[in-house]
């Protein structure tokens, strides 16, 4: 069954894939807007926040691969929309494939997409001037936890991308993902916010994720925040999984 499981996967993915590389443009948009924003702070409001850093792309960075992520996933709220109102889904269903295939090949595609556009936006910081003092363990584990965040938020994807009437609520879920990194320490400190917006922001998971990357970016010792980040980014990935599979058997059923 786990060997079914894994060709099916595969064989899907790479369907999934090819669909991708004839339409790059999904990577690109996905990659634009993050970069926006970078600009946007580095070179217009970067001289008027001050973080205690030598270098503002160097502390933004981290917030804006949060965001790049976010703005990722909507593909695959959009792509399980186009697939489920195409019939596909239904055809695979009468094919002895695994159930479960058709959906880790959508969330498979949406990991290997964000990881392309999340190199293109550290390339664009690289040359905006980002420097990072880690070696190629903490630029390991800075990979590890964006994947499982990919992977924690394309599984909440996968809700709406199931049980959206249209395709405008299918990818619109995503837009509070992306305004959550504004409300945490990914732009400035959560210490100059006032007191319910700080406290908000010190408990959201983006904070800790950013936080952790940030000292993994700049080679200083590993706090608390590692362990919170990987608790927020397992636990959400529990619980969108556990949903998602659930809508995907009603709707199938």
């Amino acid at each position: 069954m786990i060997r079914q499981t894994y060709t099916d996967t595969s064989a899907l993915l790479g369907r999934s894939l090819r669909h991708i590389s004839r339409s790059p443009d999904t990577i690109i948009t996905t990659a634009v807007m993050p970069i926006a924003f970078m600009l946007l702070f580095v070179y217009v409001l970067g001289g008027a926040i001050k973080t205690g850093t030598d270098s503002y792309v160097t502390y933004l960075l981290p917030g804006i691969l949060v965001i790049t992520i976010a703005s990722g996933i909507s593909y695959t709220a959009y792509r399980l929309f186009l697939d489920l109102q195409s019939g596909i889904f239904e055809r695979f269903q009468s094919m002895p494939i695994a159930r479960t295939a058709v959906l880790w090949a959508h969330v498979l595609t949406s990991v290997v997409a964000n990881l392309i556009s999340l190199v293109v936006v550290v390339l664009v910081a690289l040359l905006m001037g980002f420097r990072s003092g880690a070696g190629a363990l903490a630029w390991l584990a800075v990979a590890g936890i964006l994947v499982l965040f990919t992977l924690a938020l394309t599984w909440l994807a996968v809700l709406p991308g199931l049980t959206a009437k249209t395709i405008d609520g299918a990818s619109a879920f995503s837009y509070p993902l992306i305004l959550l990194p504004f409300i945490s320490s990914a732009f400035v400190p959560t210490a100059t916010m006032p007191g319910p917006v700080h406290a908000f922001a010190e408990h959201q998971p983006v904070t800790s994720i950013v936080n952790t990357i940030r000292e993994l970016f700049a080679g200083q010792a590993i706090g608390s925040d590692l362990w919170i980040a990987l608790a927020w980014c397992v636990g959400l990935l529990v619980v969108a999984y556990a949903l998602a599979m659930a809508a995907y058997r009603r709707k199938m059923d």
